[in-house]
C-alpha cells in the first residue's frame, strides 16, 4: 500500500514528535545502554554549559522518560568500560553514538585543512606550528588532561602561551580529530588522544567518502525528524546546503526519504520510510532549550505555529520571555513556556515567568503543567516547586494550585 503523498499540519506533528521518542507510555531509563539508545535515536544530544537549571543535555531523557539517574550519562559518554557516546561537533557540541564516528572524518580532514573552523582559530593554529606540537605532547605523555592542566614548561620560545591559546589548540586538535574527550572534570572536558579513547573495532573502521557519511547523516536526521524539508534535514548535523542537496536527492531515489507535502508549507517536505503517524499523542514534556525537537526554529514554527528564540544573551530588560526558557509540549503541540531556575541553596526549583499560546486554554494547560514542574524538581533533588512571578494568567494560575 502506497504512502500518503500529503499530511496535515497535526499529522506532521505527531510523526515529528513520535520520530523524537516521546510516547504516551515511556519506559524508565535504567542502565548506560538505554540511554545511548535515546541517542542513537535521536542521532544527537547537544551539550550546553547553562546551568541555571541543569546542563541541557541531561534534560532530552527526563523529557521523554522521566526521572533517571544522570550518572547513566557519565557512564555512556566517558565510562571506559561502559562508553557508547563520544563528544564531537554534530548539531553544535554533541553527544553522538560512538560508531557515528567514522561519518564525521570527512569533517575533521576539513578542519585539518582549515575549512568549517572559526577564522581566528584557523589563524592561530596556522602561525604556531610549534605550540600545536607542544600541545598535543602533552596530551601524549599526561592525558587524560584539561585546559587548565596544560604547563609552561614545554613550551616553546616565544609569546603565544596563556591558558586561552592552550584551550584554543586543544579546540583545534579537537577539531580535527587527533584529541577527543574522554571525561569531564566539573564539566571541564579533559582531552586524551583519539586513538586511545575510541574502542579497537571503530578506530580501525574503515573511513567512508565524504558522500558516503553525508548521506548516511542525512538518512539519520531524517529518521530523528520524522518529516522535514532539506533545511531542516541539513541543519540537523550542520552540513553544507549544496551536498545536503545532493544527499537529498540520492537518499529520495534509493527510497529512504518520500517527497511529501506538508499543510501550508511553502517548501517541499520529505518523510522517512520508518517513519509512522499515530493516531493520538498524549504527551506531557518540558524541553530543554536545545531539544532538537526545536533545534531548527523556522521549523518549530512551521510545524507549531510557536515562536521561540533564545534571550540568554539578551540584555535583561529586553527580554521577552525570560533567562532560561523551556517550552511545555501538551499532546501534539506546544502550548506554552515557563522560565525555570535551580535554587540549589533554597532546594526549590522558582518559576520565574511564563506564558500560554493565544489559543490555548491556560486552565487546561495549568494542572499537567504543575505535575512536570514538581516531577522535574524532584528529579533535580528540589524540595518544591516556588511560583515567584505574578505576571500572566499562567503565573496566577500556577501560584494557586
Amino acid at each position: 500500500m502506497a504512502r500518503k503523498q500529503g499530511l496535515s499540519l497535526a499529522e506532521a506533528r505527531r510523526v515529528a514528535i513520535a520520530a523524537q521518542g516521546f510516547s504516551s507510555k515511556p519506559q524508565q531509563l535504567r542502565n548506560a545502554e538505554a540511554f545511548a539508545q535515546l541517542v542513537r535515536r535521536l542521532g544527537a544530544v547537544q551539550i550546553d554549559s547553562v546551568n541555571v537549571l541543569t546542563r541541557s543535555h541531561y534534560l532530552p531523557a527526563f523529557s521523554r522518560h522521566g526521572a533517571y539517574s544522570r550518572a547513566l550519562l557519565e557512564r555512556a559518554a566517558y565510562d571506559a568500560k561502559t562508553r557508547q557516546l563520544f563528544e564531537y561537533w554534530g548539531h553544535e557540541a554533541s553527544l553522538l553514538p560512538i560508531e557515528s564516528q567514522p561519518l564525521f572524518r570527512w569533517r575533521m580532514q576539513n578542519a585539518q585543512q582549515g575549512v568549517g573552523i572559526w577564522g581566528r582559530l584557523r589563524r592561530f593554529v596556522s602561525e604556531h606550528a610549534d605550540a600545536v606540537a607542544s600541545v598535543l605532547a602533552q596530551v601524549r605523555e599526561r592525558g587524560p588532561i584539561g585546559a587548565s592542566e596544560l604547563t609552561e614548561a614545554g613550551r616553546p620560545k616565544g609569546s603565544w602561551w596563556g591558558w586561552s591559546h592552550g584551550k584554543e589548540v586543544l579546540e583545534w586538535l579537537f577539531w580535527t580529530g587527533q584529541v577527543t574527550t574522554a571525561a569531564r572534570r566539573n564539566f571541564e572536558r579533559l582531552y586524551d588522544l583519539t586513538e586511545r579513547i575510541l574502542p579497537p573495532h571503530i578506530a580501525a573502521a574503515p573511513t567512508p567518502s565524504k558522500e558516503d557519511a553525508q548521506r548516511a547523516l542525512m538518512a539519520i536526521s531524517a529518521r530523528a525528524l520524522g518529516v522535514g524539508t532539506l533545511r531542516d534535514l541539513r541543519d540537523y548535523f550542520r552540513l553544507p546546503t549544496s551536498d545536503a542537496a545532493a544527499r537529498l536527492d540520492e537518499l529520495v531515489e534509493e527510497g529512504v526519504l518520500q517527497a511529501v507535502s506538508v499543510e501550508s508549507w511553502k517548501q517541499q517536505a520529505y518523510m522517512h520510510s520508518q517513519a509512522r503517524c499515530p493516531r493520538s499523542i498524549n504527551v506531557d514534556a518540558l524541553l530543554s532549550p536545545f531539544d532538537s525537537l526545536i533545534w531548527e526554529r523556522q521549523r518549530t514554527e512551521r510545524l507549531f505555529d510557536f515562536h521561540f528564540r533564545l534571550e540568554i544573551y539578551t540584555p535583561a530588560a529586553k527580554r521577552q520571555h525570560g533567562y532560561y526558557v523551556l517550552p511545555f509540549l501538551m499532546d501534539g503541540q506546544l502550548v506554552g513556556r515557563v522560565d525555570l531556575k535551580s535554587d540549589r541553596e533554597a532546594g526549590t526549583l522558582q518559576v520565574r515567568g511564563g506564558s500560554v499560546e493565544a489559543t490555548t486554554d491556560v486552565s487546561a494547560v495549568a494542572p499537567r503543567l504543575k505535575a512536570q514542574l514538581v516531577a522535574l524538581a524532584h528529579w533535580l533533588e528540589l524540595d518544591h516547586v516556588r511560583v515567584t512571578s505574578r505576571r500572566g494568567e499562567l503565573m496566577k494560575v500556577l501560584k494557586s494550585l
